[in-house]
């Protein structure tokens, strides 16, 4: 699997819509301001205290309206998630990962989820909270449905290093990539909570969070030497 069909499956999954064929026929900039609203809503309080009442008022609908949109206030988060996964797509897509060696292409990927963090915390609350027991109804649906993309993508990417050289030809691609998906997906909370924030504070020093050039670089550097052939390493 090339770079470009790795890119193609990353961009091309299907989307189930929880939302009813009424929500799809207002204007775009009206779903865009419900999903936004729904999504502080959601990220502030979490899935079970937030209001469907308050995000209705705040959306300025009413929540009968609401209701002819969606189901459920589950179908109105599921929403949210999906809108979520969009954006974090949209963010990866301008990757070039044509482009470079597997380090290259790791670190471009580093610097997406900096972006993507930065821009959009609170959908980055809303994915913390998944995680969540409180949510364990969703959590099989949903993690099944949002990693293994990922993991594909990171499996095929180590695959091809190990054939031209790029890595350790003994390194398990399959816990590599648990490992490296570990790495960006702490680097993304450590711009969403408070707790993270001050986590990355402890570990990488107080400036780490203003400074992200030395969090790519520090990252980067661990990263090549974890995976750089054995006659690479000093």
């Amino acid at each position: 699997m090339n770079d470009n069909s790795i890119q193609n499956q990353r961009n091309g999954h299907t989307v189930k819509k929880h939302y009813k064929e009424t929500f799809e026929k207002i204007p775009e900039d009206k779903r865009e301001n419900i999903r936004k609203v729904a999504a502080a809503e959601f990220a502030k309080h979490g899935f079970k205290a937030a209001n469907i009442n308050v995000i209705a008022e705040k959306a300025g609908i009413s929540i009968g309206s609401m209701y002819n949109y969606f189901n459920s206030k589950e179908d109105l988060f599921l929403t949210v998630i999906d809108y979520g996964y969009q954006v974090l797509e949209s963010v990866i897509s301008e990757i070039d990962l044509e482009k470079g060696d597997v380090f290259d292409k790791i670190e471009r990927l580093l610097r997406a989820a900096q972006k993507y963090s930065k821009e959009y915390p609170e959908l980055n609350q809303i994915y913390l909270d998944i995680t969540s027991e409180g949510l364990s109804h969703l959590s099989v649906m949903l993690s099944r449905k949002m990693e293994t993309i990922s993991a594909q993508f990171y499996r095929a990417l180590l695959s091809e290093s190990k054939k031209s050289g790029e890595v350790d030809p003994k390194i398990d691609e399959y816990v590599t990539s648990y490992c490296l998906d570990n790495l960006i997906l702490l680097l993304q909370y450590s711009y969403t909570t408070a707790y993270f924030r001050e986590r990355m504070k402890i570990f990488a020093g107080e400036d780490a969070l203003e400074d992200d050039e030395k969090m790519i670089r520090g990252m980067m550097y661990f990263i090549r030497k974890a995976l750089a052939p054995v006659s690479n390493k000093p």
